[in-house]
């Protein structure tokens, strides 16, 4: 089975929502991860306000730190930067920078969470879009305009601002499906919710069914992408329509 290695924002956060995803996709699945270290000068990022949040997560995609940070106990086959904001805040360039300086530095394929959304998207052929999003209203534009420079339109938004990635990996199923409900639009043709931290591979085919439509989840789209970078796009039952045939 392919091993997929994960560039990851924060240890101890949501990595056993990936490893539960890729346990339902292959137990033989292998997902590795490696750590990107904030900067010196962060401190804690619930105590920042919103724009040394922005300023934080650009510091942390800066693309020298990334290949600095891209270092794996095994070379995987495919790697992602598995950080919603992070690939997201430099724009639809920055993100293919990103990508293009890590696939350089393993030689293997790379891509991103936020790349894997407009792939996942085009693969569903779905060109306008709700957010149901845990940042902030301005990273939320932030994340709106990316998915513009696509072709993508966003007709509804809300912000949750939560204060850190920490404290949203102990979000409940009800409080992600609560977002996911005041987020849905009726012109909407899917749902994203972009963040890693998240548990919601458990909901992935509950939120379907609750919205008829589409859900695409930072996890779920990340660990798609990343084995359809390597000609093999999951199909399983119980997961959404990303993993359908």
């Amino acid at each position: 089975m392919p091993r997929i290695g994960l560039l990851y924002p924060t240890r101890d956060c949501g990595e056993d929502d990936f490893l539960a995803l890729a346990g339902k996709l292959d137990p033989a699945l292998a997902v590795d991860f490696a750590y990107v270290p904030w900067g010196e000068k962060i401190g804690r990022v619930d105590e920042l306000d919103p724009a040394g949040k922005h300023e934080a997560v650009r510091e942390l995609g800066e693309p020298d730190r990334l290949s600095a940070a891209a270092r794996f106990d095994k070379t995987p086959d495919v790697v992602s930067w598995a950080c919603s904001s992070c690939s997201f805040t430099r724009g639809l360039d920055g993100a293919r920078e990103q990508a293009s300086v890590l696939g350089e530095r393993l030689g293997v394929p790379a891509r991103s969470t936020s790349l894997a959304y407009l792939t996942a998207l085009t693969h569903l052929r779905a060109g306008r879009v709700a957010l149901a999003s845990v940042y902030h209203r301005d990273t939320t534009a932030t994340f709106a305009d990316f998915l513009a420079e696509a072709g993508v339109v966003t007709v509804h938004t809300v912000s949750a601002d939560a204060p850190s990635d920490r404290a949203l990996a102990t979000w409940d199923r009800h409080r992600i499906a609560e977002l996911a409900a005041a987020a849905d639009h009726d012109e909407a043709e899917a749902l994203l919710i972009p963040e890693t931290a998240l548990h919601t591979t458990p909901l992935l085919e509950d939120l379907e069914t609750s919205l008829g439509k589409p859900v695409l989840t930072a996890t779920a789209v990340t660990l798609w992408d990343a084995l359809r970078a390597l000609g093999t796009p999951p199909v399983r039952p119980g997961l959404g329509r990303l993993f359908r045939r």
